[in-house]
């Protein structure tokens, strides 16, 4: 196996989608469950796009959790950075579904508590170093802020990311259904972005940490970082990468569920990363492309059911994208 590029960072989980689409969590009667978590989706898409990827979290020591870890292997995801706890289980979220695909994270399986899952015990001191020794980029969520010892393996892992010159890339994945302290997020979150390099949000997450979903201006304000994108579901995605801002416009496509549409997303940009040198995203044509490439890679992803599952291959990314262009 090749060394990974890029390390993902955080929780693995099933999602359990409800059966019916538009109903209230008391009202649902049959859930379908889906492999997911946002990091883990990350380094799923990028090992099916063909870029060496590596999980680092916690599940566990459970039917669930082999299974995940079972899926991560087979899609060539390298897992030496998995840790497994001995009494916490591995995660399960109940997902609605509204009449146009889009989700809501409402609770946890089991009518468990948020800490209750293995992914929270990540431990900072078994951190496999010699990933971050040969890795390009980091991709981390928020989620496991919310836990006091995932919150320092994040730490830990930004440390190593600086010691080996590991370029970051942050997901902020707003989900308060994950916090005890909802309000302790945005400052642990601003702190976090003071050590990231590419910054990642919904329209909504940027209105409720900047209040401005101008990607110029969180740029501007954070003065550290060398790209920041938001996400605007059907109104596509503004970027400002190397000081090159545009907007590209969403893909139409049938929407059967939005589950890990993001995600893929995500990454399809740190793929087309890995693709060019740093430098050329100063150049305005590549930087637009790179964000298409990633916008074509998250529509692709809305058309099946779940988020690994759904993700699509570079040829269909490739044949998408050429299509369109033929007849735009």
């Amino acid at each position: 196996m090749l060394n990974p590029r890029v390390i993902c960072l955080g929780e693995i989980l099933f999602d359990c989608i409800s059966n019916q689409p538009g109903s209230p969590l008391e009202s649902v009667t049959s859930w379908t469950s889906y492999p997911g978590g946002a990091p883990a989706n990350v380094a799923c898409a990028l090992a099916k796009l063909g870029t060496p990827s590596a999980f680092v979290g916690c599940v566990g020591e459970d039917e669930a959790g082999r299974s995940l870890v079972d899926l991560l292997q087979t899609l060539g995801v390298n897992t030496t950075g998995v840790q497994y706890h001995p009494q916490a289980p591995t995660r399960t979220v109940l997902v609605l579904r509204s009449h146009t695909g889009d989700r809501s994270f409402v609770a946890f399986g089991n009518e468990r508590s948020s800490d209750a899952f293995a992914d929270t015990h990540l431990q900072a001191a078994h951190l496999p170093v010699e990933l971050f020794q040969q890795a390009d980029y980091l991709v981390l969520g928020t989620l496991e802020l919310a836990y006091p010892e995932s919150r320092a393996a994040i730490a830990q892992a930004l440390s190593l990311a600086e010691q080996f010159f590991v370029k970051v890339v942050l997901d902020v994945n707003w989900r308060p259904v994950f916090w005890h302290e909802p309000d302790m997020a945005p400052s642990l979150i601003h702190e976090m972005i003071k050590r990231i390099d590419f910054l990642k949000l919904s329209e909504e997450e940027a209105e409720w940490l900047f209040d401005t979903t101008d990607p110029g201006a969180i740029a501007y304000r954070l003065g550290s970082v060398e790209g920041v994108l938001v996400t605007k579901g059907e109104h596509g995605s503004a970027y400002c990468l190397s000081a090159n801002e545009g907007t590209v416009p969403t893909f139409e496509v049938e929407v059967e569920d939005t589950t890990g549409a993001g995600d893929c997303f995500l990454a399809g940009f740190v793929h087309q990363l890995c693709q060019h040198n740093l430098h050329e995203i100063r150049d305005p044509q590549v930087a637009r492309q790179i964000v298409e490439y990633a916008n074509a890679a998250g529509a692709l992803t809305t058309v099946r059911r779940g988020a690994i599952a759904a993700q699509p291959s570079p040829a269909e990314i490739e044949a998408f994208l050429f299509l369109r262009n033929q007849t735009s």
